[in-house]
């Protein structure tokens, strides 16, 4: 699956011009919205590879892609929330902690309680990234949000072997363009312009693991352009 992911894009007729929108979206990010139309695009990508398309969707429909991005976002959001909130509270009361106590064993007990913090927000962070694709999936499958959190779905998912091993080489995907942009980055303004349209290219390879994952997990059958999930052919 490794191969097909990375030769995904190149299987659309016009691949070129879509990496090259979507690099130039990576590079606007700081506007934001460009960061909900790329979402946006690898939801169609999930979508399309769940459901056994092996050709890469265009960017068209701006306006639904960005809103399918913000939704995919605030699901994003909601999960990586709890592991920066628990962060933030042991580490300020580890620093409230040492500072009020005004002694060397304060400040021990301090830096204990903000360390603790810090390890069990990075479990969490670490478990929310094993669960977002997931989340993601299921809510692309379905196009309700709240199906981004029904455990109930996600839990068979979560625990089987073919997951974990698809997201590892999503993840290892990932990785290594990050060490490519980071190679890159030797030369600053190469490493920022080449870097956006690598980060693209990998971050569709991934999302094209994950979704051809979930439609192998689910059985998802092809679908006519426009029919969602669970719609019943007119007799």
């Amino acid at each position: 699956m490794l191969s097909e992911s990375l030769n995904y894009l190149r299987n659309g007729e016009d691949w070129v011009k879509t990496v090259l929108i979507g690099g130039v979206l990576g590079l606007l990010s700081f506007l934001i919205v460009p960061t909900f139309l790329v979402i946006g695009y690898l939801l169609r990508v999930v979508r399309a590879t769940m459901k056994g398309d092996e050709v890469p969707p265009e960017f068209d429909d701006w306006g639904d892609m960005a809103v399918d991005g913000v939704k995919g976002f605030a699901i994003a959001f909601v999960y990586a929330l709890v592991p920066a909130i628990i962060a933030g509270v042991f580490g300020f009361a580890g620093i409230v902690g040492a500072a009020a106590g005004g002694s060397d064993a304060a400040g021990a007990l301090g830096g204990i309680v903000a360390l603790v913090g810090l390890l069990l927000a990075f479990v969490l962070g670490l478990f929310a990234a094993y669960l977002i694709p997931a989340a993601l999936s299921n809510y692309a499958e379905t196009d309700r949000m709240g199906a981004a959190f029904d455990f109930g779905t996600l839990r068979p998912i979560l625990t089987s072997g073919k997951y974990a091993t698809a997201w590892l080489t999503a993840f290892a995907v990932l990785f290594a363009s990050s060490i490519v942009v980071g190679v890159l980055n030797v030369i600053p303004l190469l490493g920022f312009v080449v870097g956006a349209f690598v980060t693209f290219y990998a971050a569709v390879a991934a999302y094209y693991i994950i979704g051809k994952t979930w439609g192998e997990l689910h059985d998802i059958e092809m679908m006519d352009e426009g029919e969602t999930p669970g719609e019943q052919p007119a007799v």
